[in-house]
């Protein structure tokens, strides 16, 4: 694929074939395992408005001098500005909202008390047609050229289009893989056409860093303009801990993080401690912590990074865009994204919106938001008609990012869902579990929010609501490898009041030939573990 548009210095676009194709093939992260496809042909995209898009001739790209680095090269070659531009305003009110403020301001809540947006001039976007937006987004997949090797930063200007690429703090995060589940698919739900996104497959194993770096690039940048911001703090439940004290730590900006005591992984407990965070454990659940982060942050100059914050939604987004790049631009039937705070399905409703109204696809997606029944206050507001929300008191869950009661993000949530024709599905905890128990025995590690997605999944095939042939996506969270002692208790079958009926504990032998044999046989001759 193509590095670089004529929206950069003319060095940088090398990797380019003058001629475009008429029907390009997949983006290199895709393979369709149905259909043949063509080697991907090299293209790159100009700098014209939708009119034309015939591209120029490339120049031969030159190594970088060995004491330059990639920032460096970089600032060298520096796009001209496009006009391109974004601000808070109150949520769904527009750009032209008569209040708005700008992203260098710090603000969280709009002068009625509402939630914030990040809204961006689509017009200014929209002087450059679909097939623009897909080629320059394409051109940039799996190159190093910064910020863009980052999948959140080939967005950068449906992102934060203003802020200096010197600002940005990446790990290079998104790009993740999406999987073809083959087996889980064929096996246990008779469909071919099921994909999970592995947004856990990322720098701090979460898809929170989707987020993370665009909130502590713009504090990074806040801090350079000398705005009175001392650290950051969040409160967490453990993956946004993990996100937010790893980008603080490459960007040298102190973070703080308020825990709920007792009620997180050590696997996620420690990425904050070994990444310098102040970590203090307090004796509450998240919405406690939460409460008190607020109530901090408003006064003393500890910028907020929690969902609240429309910052980390424009990160978010991107997987949205990624997914449609991966099938190259079809639009998927479903997209299934477990729901807590409720930041994530609005995020990926935004993404797809946003490559609808600038022509990139001409539909988006059917989404589902799945949560724990443990905690499931979205769920009882879509069971009542959307009638009066009414938060929860959540109860202890093995998805427990998703332990939330009473979740920031509900009216964005609701607001996605209504206009996408979304559904709303639980899972009881025996169930997630089954179904990440399920998923592990196919090849996959999954964490237990997936598996409350895949509940979900399992309820509407059954159901009919999903149909066999349709393309369905969940969306993976977490890395599995964060929930390790809750699949030891499972296939130990230590928790209590749950079956554990795909439990797969080892099987203790003598250290005899025989008994060995006798052992093997008995496995080799049962039928296969794990069906529907």
């Amino acid at each position: 694929m193509a590095s670089s548009s004529s929206l950069f210095h003319a060095s940088l676009s090398s990797f380019i074939d003058p001629k475009p194709k008429p029907n390009p093939s997949p983006s290199p992260f895709y393979r369709n395992p149905v259909a043949k496809h063509r080697p991907s042909p090299i293209i790159t995209c100009t700098s014209t408005a939708s009119n034309n898009n015939s591209p120029p001739p490339a120049a031969p790209k030159l190594r970088r001098a060995v004491e330059e680095n990639i920032r460096d090269e970089a600032r060298r070659h520096r796009p001209s500005d496009k006009g391109f531009s974004a601000k808070y305003v109150p949520f769904n009110a527009g750009f032209d909202s008569a209040e708005s403020y700008s992203l260098d301001e710090i603000v969280y809540r709009s002068r009625s008390g509402g939630l914030l947006d990040v809204e961006h001039d689509m017009e200014a976007l929209a002087k450059f047609d679909g097939a623009y937006w897909r080629r320059l987004f394409d051109s940039r997949v799996g190159r190093t050229t910064w910020p863009y090797g980052s999948g959140v930063w080939s967005k950068k200007e449906w992102v934060l289009p203003e802020i200096d690429d010197d600002d940005i703090i990446s790990a290079f995060e998104g790009n993740s893989n999406l999987f073809w589940a083959e087996r889980f698919g064929k096996q246990f739900l008779g469909m071919s056409d099921l994909w999970v996104k592995h947004c856990g497959i990322s720098h701090t194993g979460s898809f929170k860093d989707l987020g993370m770096t665009v909130l502590v690039s713009q504090v990074n940048r806040l801090r350079k303009l000398k705005r009175p911001v001392v650290g950051v703090g969040c409160a967490s439940t453990g993956d946004t801990s993990a996100a937010l004290s790893a980008y603080c730590a490459s960007a040298g900006i102190p973070s703080i993080v308020f825990l709920p005591a007792n009620k997180i992984s050590m696997a996620q407990l420690v990425q904050p401690i070994a990444n310098g965070a102040f970590v203090l454990s307090i004796d509450t659940d998240f919405d406690g912590c939460m409460k008190l982060i607020r109530e901090i942050t408003a006064e003393l100059p500890i910028y907020l990074a929690n969902s609240l914050n429309s910052l980390r939604l424009e990160g978010q987004k991107t997987a949205a865009i990624e997914i449609l790049q991966q099938f190259d631009w079809e639009v998927p039937d479903w997209v299934i994204v477990p729901g807590g705070n409720l930041g994530n399905i609005y995020a990926f409703y935004k993404g797809f919106k946003m490559c609808k109204e600038l022509g990139l696809v001409d539909k988006i997606p059917r989404l589902v938001c799945a949560q724990a029944a443990n905690a499931n206050p979205l769920y009882l507001h879509y069971k009542s008609g959307w009638k009066e929300f009414n938060p929860v008191k959540a109860n202890s869950t093995f998805a427990s990012a998703i332990q939330i009661g009473d979740p920031v993000s509900i009216d964005r949530a609701v607001y996605a869902l209504k206009n996408c024709d979304g559904i709303v599905e639980e899972a009881t905890e025996e169930e997630l579990m089954d179904a990440m128990a399920q998923a592990d025995s196919t090849g996959m590690f999954i964490c237990p929010h997936t598996g409350v997605a895949l509940t979900a999944l399992i309820k509407l095939r059954k159901s009919g609501v999903i149909a066999p042939g349709d393309r369905t996506v969940v969306v993976s969270t977490a890395h599995g490898l964060k929930f390790t002692q809750s699949k030891i208790d499972y296939h130990s079958k230590v928790i209590p009041e749950m079956e554990c009926r795909f439990a797969n504990p080892p099987v203790e032998v003598r250290a005899n030939f025989g008994a060995v044999m006798d052992v093997l046989k008995d496995f080799l001759n049962k039928p296969p573990k794990c069906k529907a």
